[in-house]
């Protein structure tokens, strides 16, 4: 559905920024396709040229088979109506009611009246607020005017939504309402979504594939699952450990915490399991088989992308210590020393 292909984005003024920096990526029709970078990383820019919002200084970008970078103005414009876009901060237009909010891109589309009141009744009742149609966005919660501006941002029938940090202003009950919501809404419709974003967290939760972006490079891409079991770069392994409590072993050890300390000869181990390991009892085994004792400080099974990944800090002592870190090894275990006694 999305293709970039060398695309590249320079703003020049007193200061040159190179915002977008050779990008090359690929978004299947159908896909919710997360980028995730943080403030700053060229995330927002790279979305805003996937329509042309923003015209690549490099490259092409060809969306649905049609290549919009060498399009002219009217065409271009008319190419747009196939892909919609919702925001941070929601950009509903006060004097207007939730009803005429939803209708305003079918404005000059030549549909009658009665038909638009339907399809914009039908989107209101998609997104969960048929009862909401006569009120006005100052009386609506922040979760309610991002349900408005996702049936607005269907209103025309588009291939394509593009969604900018859609969840960043709401708390964490009402993001997880709204990432269903574009999880439902995608399945019901086979609309292609494209998810920027600086939380890890909505990534997990809704995306089928994932690129990651630094200082305006893609440094990292892949499915979900594969990211976040074996992330490759700094930046993605700082992003994944976000979304778990067992980074938290690391500001333990540096301030020398009570808990981190180790017997000679005991190690504090980070252990990862993948989808065909996460299953097995390999601690009661280790323990049994090479009389080691395994005290657990943190854990974390998830089903990410319908597959189980986990993984755990443990202090591991006993005379065979070295023995038991071999043996998970060659379960495929990942396991990673931390600190030794």
């Amino acid at each position: 559905m999305i293709t970039l292909d060398h695309v590249s984005k320079t703003f020049t003024g007193a200061n040159e920024v190179h915002a977008v920096r050779d990008v090359s990526l690929t978004v299947d029709d159908g896909e919710i396709f997360g980028i995730i970078g943080y403030s700053g990383a060229g995330k927002s820019t790279l979305v805003r040229c996937i329509n042309l919002l923003e015209k690549p200084t490099a490259g092409t970008v060809t969306v649905d088979g049609k290549e919009l970078t060498a399009m002219g103005e009217k065409d271009l414009r008319q190419e747009r109506k196939k892909i919609s876009m919702i925001f941070q901060q929601f950009n509903l237009l006060p004097s207007r009611t939730v009803a005429q909010n939803v209708a305003f891109p079918l404005k000059g589309s030549g549909l009658g009246k009665e038909v638009v009141r339907k399809k914009v009744m039908d989107l209101l009742d998609m997104v969960g607020l048929p009862d909401k149609a006569d009120a006005y966005p100052s009386q609506l919660s922040g979760g309610q005017k991002q349900r408005v501006a996702i049936a607005r941002a269907l209103a025309s029938d588009p291939k394509v939504l593009l969604c900018d940090e859609a969840t960043s202003a709401l708390d964490p009950q009402t993001t997880q309402s709204i990432l269903h919501l574009i999880q439902d809404i995608n399945r019901k419709t086979g609309i292609t979504v494209v998810v920027i974003t600086h939380e890890m967290a909505v990534v997990k939760e809704i995306c089928h594939r994932v690129a990651v972006m630094d200082a305006g490079a893609v440094v990292e891409e892949g499915t979900v699952f594969d990211v976040f079991s074996s992330p490759q770069q700094s930046v993605t392994r700082s992003f994944v450990s976000t979304t778990s409590n067992l980074g938290k072993i690391e500001a333990l050890i540096a301030a020398d915490d009570p808990m981190t300390a180790l017997a000679p000869g005991a190690v504090i181990a980070r252990l990862n399991y993948g989808h065909s390991n996460v299953s097995e009892a390999t601690i009661s085994e280790i323990s049994r088989r090479f009389n080691v004792d395994v005290n657990i400080i943190f854990s974390n099974v998830e089903i990410i992308g319908g597959q189980s990944l986990g993984g755990l800090v443990a202090v591991i002592s006993g005379d065979r210590v070295r023995e038991a870190i071999g043996y998970l090894s060659e379960k495929n275990v990942v396991v990673e020393v931390l600190k030794r006694g």
